[in-house]
């Protein structure tokens, strides 16, 4: 089975490449800076997945294309900032001082909006959905989680976006402090994939 993925991300193909099963291959989406970004508009990862996958599906007749919207759903935030997770500081207009990356601000801003929230009630998941489609056409949805809360300071540099405040309890680590190869373990994006491949080859 060969997929296209619809992101350039070195992470999430790294996540891909990892849950992927024997004999499958998966390659970004070829020429996909020079494509029209599809609107994610939708209030669910599932909607805004769907969007993406049937979109970009177009571009590779007879292909199968996977796409997914993933994020962090913070239960004391009901669930927020979830499929705005990428634009939550600019949806608060949360400013600082310094001129910080999108990352760091969403942190920041994370951070500012729990500064009430005590300890042991930070209970937080990342959430993935992937989609899979063929020339505009939907062929399956998978959905991965990985559970864990939501540390009031960051700790570890790998990974991106909330990875360094999102505490695994099992490990006692932050997804920003493991390493890659322990973050496969804990990929809600892989977990999605071995969903989504389950459906698809059924």
């Amino acid at each position: 089975m060969h997929l296209y993925v619809a992101t350039s991300n070195p992470g999430k193909l790294r996540d891909f490449a990892a849950a992927a099963i024997p004999g499958m291959t998966i390659e970004p989406l070829p020429g996909l800076a020079d494509l029209p970004i599809p609107e994610e508009n939708g209030d669910t990862f599932a909607e805004n997945a769907i969007a993406k996958a049937t979109a970009y599906s177009l571009h590779a007749p007879g292909q199968v294309v996977v796409a997914d919207d993933s994020g962090l759903e913070v239960d004391a935030l009901g669930g927020a900032p979830g499929v705005r997770s990428a634009r939550f500081a600019d949806d608060r207009t949360f400013t600082t001082r310094a001129n910080l990356g999108a990352d760091q601000r969403n942190n920041l801003c994370l951070l500012d909006a729990l500064a009430s929230t005590r300890e042991g009630d930070r209970t937080a998941r990342y959430r993935c959905v992937l989609a899979a489609a063929r020339d505009g056409h939907v062929l399956a949805t998978g959905e991965g989680t990985v559970e864990g809360e939501v540390l009031a300071y960051g700790r570890g540099n790998s990974g991106f976006g909330y990875d360094p405040l999102f505490l695994l309890p099992e490990e006692g680590l932050t997804m920003g402090e493991i390493s890659p190869a322990e973050k496969l373990k804990y990929s809600h994006r892989g977990r999605a994939l071995r969903d989504l491949l389950s459906k698809v080859q059924a």
